[in-house]
């Protein structure tokens, strides 16, 4: 070979490894520039890929360890893999990454089938690229930036392998990616779904799920049930293809229907709604006191993964929600017959005018300049809507002005029930349905207490060492008032004369033994006792006060009543036992406030005076119709006209309380006997402590109140009180 074709054969050769090395060269200088963040996405530091960004919601804890609820932009908890069912991570591996355990973040195998291939044989990603791109990148404006993006990928997952176990990135990934519906992470989509925990999916459940990771809209098996069965039954052949499912079994899976249990994972749904909204409104407080010192900023109850521990229990909120139905259904009926054919605000019209003018749609088109005329045109022209009804949400054409009325005649409620020992309230309905009632009847609403604020005032007797045995005429009492008038309460049943033990007055609730107790002690006395055990609510200290003119809160009224099943201590109640980042570290333990607001022998007297209304007085269905025959005391109470419907009932171990009534006072049932707390409200205290006493796994105690530790100085036995004090009648007391 000549010495020049010699100079050219090794030139050729230069070129061709120049050639060879020189995409290489390219790329590994793409890769070292996107490394350091010269082109393209700034790269996560080594803090950020210790602790990746995603938005965490927060998550609302029963006392039984249900999850109640969560407050989330992106509705996502995460989980650690032990808490993965084996099932998932098969499914996983065998439709995204079958050599997930033998790469290093990037698999060069599948990446060089992808290009030989022109790409049809898949996208050639690895589980932990797909992690790196679900936790780092914004969507690309152009091909060019995906590209490049991809190769940050690259860098991003090697680095992911070299600071996390294989088990921690499966774990990693299934908690950031998206399952439609509002489920972002493999925990909210389990539960959304099927209702499960990640760990209890059954092999064709979790099929289902990692089929809608590839389109998690297209493979819904909500809105498109076919395509998720058919995406099922591809992710059980890519299982049985690695031998991760036997073919016996494939056929076997592959023949059955997805069955779901969906569960609408919204604020509106679900246990305890209103509950949730009034423990959101008092967390958001919270969060602006504390600062998360991991940003340096106010906690966010909607991204920061807070773990809010809650006193109720899921099985009594379920109960309570199931008997307010129960008796709500049937009540409604009745009220809707009652007044068949008749508009119950017949003599009250403004008040469809108030509703129309406290409406979204009167306020939103009276800002936007629309004349009255215009406003009124709207409210009676037809529209497409829904409504709530007892029997479901019934889909309809109604003018905004006919749902008015409709809504104007629907019976409401509120119920709340607690432990009297420690405070912990263990259920709370706060209305018919949050979806269409936002007002909460517990804590928010202030109602006519009735009937049930007289044991305050024989709280004041028993205190003074009167006996539940001690007799009073049952006559008319007179009281002259500021104003220079007499006023004198009547008995419902306008019955008088006799005499009557305080306890039979308190049963049948009779309104001049209250009367006369009251003549005894006065209006302030009341007021000052009705503090000591919890009631907050603005009162006026008059007469009128031993009918129940005040307007009280159920929350307050079944906390004050809880204080006789406690041996005379008033407990505040409480509904939040901790709260807890999103790593388990406690930010805030609760103890309730205690005071100590009357002995126990007067709890003990009250708790006794109050059994009579069950065993003989207003109360007594409770033994007769609902066969409840633990010791129960209580009271029942009715407004005037029926507006108001109340019973508040003790146990030793619960205390509950239920009120009823229209939106608007002037909407009531006509009569007494339909309208009354033993027909409107005591039902529902019934129907929930059924549930409660055949619940055994509540073990909630059938035994009697406990009595004082010292000897009682009265006598409980009328009958050896009457010889005790040498008469059957008592002295009489100015009144």
């Amino acid at each position: 070979m000549s010495t020049s074709s010699s100079g050219k054969f090794r030139t050729y050769i230069k070129y061709f490894w120049l050639l060879f090395f020189t995409p290489f060269l390219i790329l590994g200088l793409i890769l070292l520039f996107a490394s350091k963040g010269w082109i393209g996405e700034e790269p996560p530091s080594f803090y950020e890929l210790e602790n990746p960004k995603s938005a965490l919601a927060s998550e609302i804890i029963s006392d039984d360890q249900q999850v109640l609820g969560k407050y989330y932009i992106q509705n996502r908890t995460n989980v650690h893999y032990y808490e993965l069912s084996p099932n998932l991570v098969n499914a996983l591996k065998a439709t995204e990454d079958i050599r997930f355990e033998n790469h290093s973040g990037v698999d060069i195998r599948g990446l060089l089938r992808v290009i030989f291939r022109a790409g049809t044989a898949g996208g050639g990603s690895t589980i932990t690229q797909q992690l790196a791109k679900n936790l780092f990148h914004e969507r690309p404006d152009s091909k060019l930036e995906r590209v490049i993006q991809k190769l940050q990928e690259w860098i991003i997952a090697v680095q992911l392998e070299r600071r996390y176990t294989k088990e921690e990135i499966l774990a990693m990934y299934l908690n950031t990616v998206e399952f439609s519906s509002n489920a972002f992470g493999i925990k909210s989509a389990a539960r959304t779904y099927f209702n499960k925990t990640p760990d209890a999916l059954n092999i064709q459940e979790a099929a289902v799920l990692i089929g809608m990771l590839q389109a998690p809209t297209k493979y819904n098996p909500v809105r498109n049930p076919k395509n998720s069965l058919t995406r099922r039954n591809v992710v059980l052949g890519q299982m049985k293809k690695y031998d991760l499912l036997t073919p016996e079994a494939f056929d076997s899976l592959k023949a059955l229907p997805i069955k779901l249990d969906f569960q609408q994972d919204d604020h509106n749904f679900g246990l305890a709604t209103y509950f949730r909204e009034v423990l959101r409104k008092e967390m958001l407080a919270w969060c602006k006191q504390h600062t998360n010192n991991a940003t340096g900023k106010p906690y966010n109850i909607y991204t920061d993964g807070l773990k809010i521990y809650t006193t109720l229990d899921s099985r009594m909120q379920r109960y309570a929600e199931e008997a307010m139905k129960e008796h709500m259904t049937e009540l409604q009926r009745k009220f809707n017959d009652h007044w068949k054919g008749k508009e119950p605000w017949a003599d009250h019209k403004e008040l469809i005018t108030e509703g129309m003018k406290r409406s979204d749609r009167y306020i939103t088109m009276k800002a936007a300049g629309a004349t009255q005329k215009e406003i009124d045109a709207a409210f009676k022209e037809k529209t497409d809507m829904e409504l709530f009804s007892w029997k479901g949400v019934i889909d309809t054409v109604l003018s905004p002005l006919d749902s008015i009325k409709y809504y104007k005649k629907m019976l409401q409620c509120g119920f709340m029930a607690l432990e009297p020992k420690t405070g912990h309230v263990k259920a709370w309905v706060g209305g018919n349905d949050y979806r269409f009632f936002k007002y909460d009847h517990v804590k928010e609403g202030k109602r006519q207490v009735g009937s049930t604020f007289k044991p305050f005032l024989y709280t004041l007797a028993m205190q003074e060492g009167y006996s539940p045995c001690y007799q009073v005429p049952n006559v008319r009492v007179y009281f002259d008032l500021e104003t220079g008038e007499t006023w004198s309460p009547e008995n419902s049943d306008a019955k008088y004369g006799g005499m009557l033990t305080l306890k039979e007055g308190l049963a049948e609730s009779v309104n001049t033994v209250s009367a006369y107790l009251m003549k005894q002690f006065g209006p302030q006395a009341m007021v000052e006792i009705c503090r000591k055990m919890g009631v907050t609510s603005p009162i006026d200290a008059v007469p009128a006060m031993c009918l129940g003119t005040p307007d009280v809160s159920v929350y307050e009224m079944v906390g004050a009543y809880a204080t006789f099943a406690n041996k005379g201590v008033w407990t505040e109640p409480q509904y939040i036992t901790r709260i807890e980042d999103k790593n388990g570290n406690v930010l805030q333990e609760f103890i309730p406030r205690k005071v100590e607001a009357i002995n126990e022998e007067t709890a003990y007297l009250m708790a006794n005076l109050m059994q009579g209304v069950v065993q003989y007085g207003t109360g007594a269905r409770l033994r007769g119709q609902y066969k409840l025959t633990a010791p129960i005391a209580g009271k029942t109470g009715t407004t005037q006209n029926q507006s108001d419907g109340w019973f508040i009932g003790i146990t030793p171990d619960l205390a509950a309380g239920c009120w009823v009534g229209c939106e608007d006072r002037a909407v009531h049932f006509r009569t007494v006997e339909l309208g009354q707390g033993a027909r409107m409200a005591m039902p529902i205290w019934a129907l929930f402590m059924q549930r409660i006493y055949a619940d055994k796994s509540i073990a909630i105690s059938t035994g009697d109140f406990e009595k004082p530790s010292s000897p009682l100085s009265v006598e409980l036995d009328c009958s050896k009180y009457r010889q005790q004090t040498g008469d059957t009648e008592e002295e009489d007391k100015d009144f």
